[in-house]
């Protein structure tokens, strides 16, 4: 009974976090046009960025109401997608939860058909504190070049 109590809390906590990221992304974009910008190719956009964002889950609502975002370092194009290394940018850079949106940014985007991977830039790792570099060199899940 106490594991069925703990997975039901678990599973409402999820959803409340789901409904009040996708709340904030709507009062912070246009729904139509990131539905616009998530049918285009990637490799039609001239400014890729608002179509990565467009692609991005709750972590999205993290960057815009933290006054955080990302940019694009490197685009290669290869025969399996795009192979992206991603900076974060704006407030995101000193924040103590960044390893959890790197995290995050590279499972949304990985999860569309044109990203073959992404990475990040190496110079993020100057912007944490020695703790933090550590903490997100052996737990982060992501690949710094």
């Amino acid at each position: 009974m106490g594991e069925d109590l703990v997975e039901r809390y678990r599973r409402e906590a999820a959803e409340a976090l789901e409904l009040e990221a996708m709340r904030r992304i709507a009062e912070n974009s246009d729904p139509e046009e990131d539905a616009r910008l998530r049918n285009i190719g990637l490799s039609d956009v001239k400014d890729i960025v608002p179509s990565l964002l467009a692609r991005l889950g709750q972590v999205r609502a993290a960057l815009d109401g933290h006054g955080g975002g990302i940019s694009v370092a490197a685009k290669i194009a290869t025969d399996d997608g795009l192979d992206l290394v991603l900076d974060l940018t704006g407030a995101c850079l000193s924040c103590g939860a960044a390893p959890g949106t790197l995290q995050s940014i590279k499972e949304d985007l990985e999860n569309d058909v044109e990203i073959s991977r992404i990475r990040f830039s190496a110079n993020l790792l100057d912007t944490f504190d020695e703790i933090g570099r550590e903490f997100i060199l052996a737990h982060g899940q992501v690949e710094f070049v």
